[in-house]
């Protein structure tokens, strides 16, 4: 069965275009609570982020679940990685999560996790799809779902996350600059980071509605650069909407992204004897983390971009470390999904433990310059089929040797999947090679 509606990273779109609409989301509801009630689902926990249309989805999807028999726990705004945490010591036995993400407040989406606190299967996905061609059947009036409110749901993964950091350390001492895209970890985050001693200046913390991840967060780290700068901080912490990305920012103001924090981790875990396996990244990340891994000999294999991906080459190799160049970091050993916090978390526990600031142990994993474009296709439309941007894309690989043992960089098309765009990424020696091809190939990419 051709997917319709579910993408990599559950179901997304502008609000009020289709399938974003209220009508569709209580189908959705409706269908998810039928495919879910097979499997012996009772009980659902749905969190949201900060956008003003997450009130309109919320009740929408809580009205489907009740026409299939299946109680809603709502909790309000609370990031990504929260709601599947809860979801798994509740005893719920799936969580929803509505967000967008990264993306602007106008945009918004609904994704799943199962009992443990995972993605759910394609299977189950493509299940759901099934029923949504089906019309609404409502069940009895004694067998409807209910709803109810978890009051406490914030601290209960505020005390979550500061589990996740040794207990003899300490953050006292520390400056830390927390950004948090105006959404869904506003109230939580800053507060996991001061409990643990920092002294934590908090950005992007002022929700309503409509400015989530507006010139702020981990997509835009202008406000968290000049803000470290300001404060002359020890560093800065970027989440995106949903909480499950994670930037940093040194004390310099440079950018450390999601493959510097691997290698960070890595080499921590490695260090200490507790890296099992190897590591997972994409195939966006960057050629230094693989040079880096190989230098540290720990295995690196990179997976189809989106975490959902990473995590299942997690699962088959049974590696704990894994994640993309956009800040997606998943430690399997201690979360079973993205986790903005805990990942910054680990951070600064090889900060503590090696003794040395962001700044060098970044250093230490020299980036190769990468330069990436997003072309917007029309609907229907096939550009990587055409001709010439294969005939482009071939020439970049030839004149980067990217097939050698040694090769000079590396080339990567491929469909967004969460938005009608085509993304361009060249890796090259010097920035000037890398956006030159880019450059070439996006224009054909346009032309096609």
């Amino acid at each position: 069965m051709t997917r319709q509606f579910f993408g990599t990273d559950g179901i997304r779109g502008k609000v009020g275009t289709s399938p974003i609409t209220p009508d569709f989301a209580l189908k959705l509801g409706w269908a998810a609570g039928r495919v879910l009630a097979r499997m012996g689902t009772k009980k659902v926990i749905i969190g949201k982020d900060t956008r003003i249309s997450g009130y309109m989805l919320e009740s929408a999807l809580e009205a489907g679940f009740s026409a299939a028999g299946i109680n809603s726990v709502i909790t309000g705004p609370l990031p990504t990685p929260a709601v599947a945490y809860l979801t798994k010591t509740f005893r719920a036995e799936a969580g929803v999560v509505i967000s967008a993400s990264h993306n602007p407040f106008y945009d918004n989406g609904i994704k799943f996790f199962s009992s443990e606190g995972e993605k759910l299967p394609d299977d189950v996905e493509l299940a759901i799809e099934a029923e949504l061609a089906k019309p609404i059947e409502c069940v009895a009036s004694d067998q409807l779902g209910k709803a109810s409110r978890m009051h406490d749901s914030a601290g209960r993964y505020i005390e979550f996350c500061k589990g996740m950091f040794p207990t003899q350390l300490t953050l006292e001492g520390m400056k830390i600059v927390v950004d948090c895209a105006h959404g869904a970890a506003y109230h939580i985050a800053p507060n996991v980071f001061r409990e643990l001693g920092a002294e934590v200046i908090a950005v992007g913390c002022q929700p309503n509605g409509v400015n989530i991840n507006l010139k702020c967060g981990a997509t835009d780290l202008a406000l968290l650069q000049e803000t470290v700068l300001e404060h002359s901080a020890d560093l800065g912490i970027a989440l995106d909407g949903d909480g499950d990305r994670l930037m940093l920012v040194d004390q310099y103001g440079a950018a450390v992204d999601g493959d510097q924090i691997l290698f960070i981790i890595a080499k921590h875990q490695l260090t200490q004897g507790t890296l099992k396996g190897g590591v997972v990244g994409t195939q966006m990340s960057n050629m230094a983390l693989e040079l880096a891994m190989a230098e540290l000999g720990v295995p690196f294999v990179r997976s189809k971009v989106g975490d959902r991906y990473v995590m299942a080459e997690l699962i088959a190799r049974d590696w704990m470390l894994g994640g993309e160049s956009s800040g997606h970091i998943i430690c399997r050993d201690k979360v079973t999904t993205g986790d903005a916090i805990v990942a910054a978390l680990q951070v600064l526990t090889a900060l503590q433990a090696l003794n040395q600031p962001l700044h060098a142990l970044a250093a230490e994993m020299p980036m190769l310059p990468q330069t990436l474009l997003n072309i917007r296709y029309a609907p229907g439309s096939q550009p990587l089929d055409s001709a010439q941007v294969q005939q482009c894309v071939a020439d970049a690989e030839d004149a980067l040797a990217t097939h050698t043992e040694q090769p000079k960089g590396r080339v990567l098309l491929r469909k967004s999947g969460t938005e009608p765009l085509i993304r361009v990424m060249v890796e090259a020696k010097t920035d000037q090679q890398a956006t030159q091809w880019a450059k070439h190939i996006a224009e054909a990419v346009e032309a096609a």
